[in-house]
């Protein structure tokens, strides 16, 4: 090989450089390429007890852990040689369409975790098209949160309380606003044992300790915003002082039965799904109280320890209900595979909960905007790489659970 000095215009391809980003959010989420990455910028960026809420689970975590290990536990089948130039993520779920097979989960005292809170949900799932779910225990009233998404989806999640007459009021504004779905949460007789929440003193507001004071140190930015806006409260709610899991305790109604189920349907006009089922007798009955949905939950691992893996059970409750009612599937979602497997194996649709708070957390609006934009990329290129241009091209052909926790026998 002869040497020469390197010329001018061989150089000048490599030395492109890309324009600097000077806004400190932009680039920090740009950096992030995955859910897990903005997971670790929410971690440095939101107080102890706040990040921990969400983050946390029910006891030792168990179900948590086993459901994101399912999702990992997974092998893809892709075909080859298919057009996939174009492909379609867009879906018809309870009667309307998403432009992606996932919506936002309820959650909880979400302005505790960024001040923008359900706002920033819900605007960007307007921009997005998918739907937006307003939790009974949300920061934002009914009506501010169709006000931030006024000609999209939007659902409300219902807790039944012991004080019937308040949890029917909550149903009567939701219809009045708009809003077509309900989401009937039933796996919280009581609340569980969130023991993160416990070691931390985890209270709504946040309590100002010693420790809660040192913790905020390097995270100036959360108490700006938090000191600055307008004082957490629950918009659905009376304020309360107390710790969650004793608000969740007065609240909750343990005496609920598949007749209240039947009793709430009758007095809701839209699309009725029951959320937290974890068994497929369970499935069968919900199905049976005319529910026209249902959500393949343990409530993200925050309820009974140990409790069965959505994903796990997904593909015997599609084969026997898939044509009776559509079934959705949230808990362990961490990626747009999660989501492309989920819908293979017979879920209609998903819903995303940490995912999007962690984007949240990480940069508010903006940091919502890049957690759907990631599983948006992430759809669409397993797709791709799966050999499948639509969503109804996806079946169980194209995936395989293996296997890793099996049950022994019984006697």
């Amino acid at each position: 090989m002869k040497r020469r000095v390197p010329r001018v215009h061989d150089l000048a391809p490599l030395m492109q450089f890309r324009r600097p980003e000077f806004n400190a959010r932009t680039r920090r989420l740009n950096a992030a390429l995955t859910i897990e990455d903005l997971r670790a910028i929410a971690k440095r960026r939101t107080p102890k007890a706040a990040f921990d809420y969400t983050d946390g689970s029910a006891e030792l975590e168990l179900s948590l852990e086993r459901a994101r290990q399912a999702f990992r536990d997974i092998e893809f089948h892709p075909a080859i040689l298919r057009d996939v130039a174009k492909v379609d993520t867009s879906c018809t779920i309870l009667g309307g369409r998403s432009e992606l097979p996932f919506g936002i989960a309820p959650t909880g005292f979400t302005r505790m975790m960024q001040t923008e809170g359900e706002y920033a949900g819900a605007q960007v799932a307007a921009r997005s098209v998918i739907p937006f779910s307003l939790s009974t225990m949300g920061t934002a009233s009914i009506e501010d949160v169709k006000a931030a998404n006024p000609d999209g989806r939007n659902w409300f999640q219902l807790y039944m309380w012991k004080d019937r007459d308040r949890s029917m009021a909550l149903v009567e504004r939701a219809a009045a606003a708009g809003f077509d779905t309900l989401l009937v949460t039933v796996d919280v007789p009581v609340a569980g044992a969130r023991l993160r929440d416990k070691r931390n003193g985890m209270s709504i507001p946040p309590a100002l300790t010693a420790k809660t004071v040192l913790n905020a140190i390097p995270r100036p930015a959360w108490w700006i915003d938090f000191l600055t806006t307008e004082p957490l409260a629950f918009a659905s709610l009376d304020r309360w002082s107390g710790t969650v899991a004793e608000l969740l305790d007065t609240m909750f109604d343990p005496t609920v039965t598949f007749d209240d189920l039947a009793w709430i349907k009758s007095q809701w006009p839209g699309k009725l799904v029951v959320k937290g089922i974890q068994t497929l007798d369970d499935a069968k009955a919900v199905v049976d109280v005319g529910a026209d949905g249902l959500v393949l939950s343990n409530h993200g691992g925050r309820q009974l320890d140990r409790a069965p893996i959505p994903f796990h059970l997904l593909p015997s409750v599609a084969a026997e209900l898939g044509e009776q009612a559509e079934i959705i599937t949230d808990t362990g979602i961490m990626s747009g595979a999660d989501i492309v497997a989920s819908i293979a194996l017979g879920a209609r649709f998903t819903l995303i909960g940490r995912a999007y708070l962690y984007g949240l957390m990480a940069g508010g609006e903006q940091g919502v905007e890049r957690a759907v934009t990631i599983l948006r990329e992430q759809i669409e290129r397993t797709m791709r790489l799966l050999g499948v241009a639509s969503l109804d091209e996806l079946n169980p052909s194209h995936v395989t659970q293996l296997t890793r926790l099996v049950p022994r026998p019984r006697a």
